[in-house]
């Protein structure tokens, strides 16, 4: 799957955001190393700690059905850029330190970096994975 492809199915979700604190709708499309996909919204909470970030939806969504091995995540905001926070950064670092990491305002403009990349001397414990 191409990073435009990737990016669109991103971009899509964004549809099923919820987002009424921010009003910014974050989607994420997150690929597995065996091609299966899954996709994520930001989930905005009243108590914001509790608000939870496309990627890590993709993720959880993906872990919980057994998938712990990931190729790209691309990232989308409807005519915005939207790479992943800090913790998102960290959370997906967790599964794959050299996963693809894309986004863009739009499929035109998309940049595409390595997650070691942006996240520098990630945190993971190797012995427990």
């Amino acid at each position: 799957m191409d990073n435009k492809e990737l990016y669109r199915i991103a971009l899509d979700a964004t549809k099923n955001s919820y987002a009424p604190f921010s009003g910014f709708r974050v989607g994420a499309a997150l690929l597995t190393k065996d091609g299966r996909l899954f996709t994520g919204v930001n989930v905005e909470n009243s108590s914001l700690g509790a608000t939870i970030c496309a990627e890590r939806t993709a993720c959880v969504k993906a872990v919980s059905e057994g998938y712990r091995e990931f190729e790209a995540i691309a990232v989308a905001s409807p005519g915005e850029d939207a790479w992943p926070c800090g913790i998102c950064r960290q959370f997906l670092y967790e599964f794959a330190p050299d996963l693809r990491v894309i986004s863009g305002k739009d499929e035109d403009s998309l940049k595409e970096y390595r997650l070691y990349e942006l996240l520098p001397e990630g945190f993971r414990l190797e012995e427990h994975i």
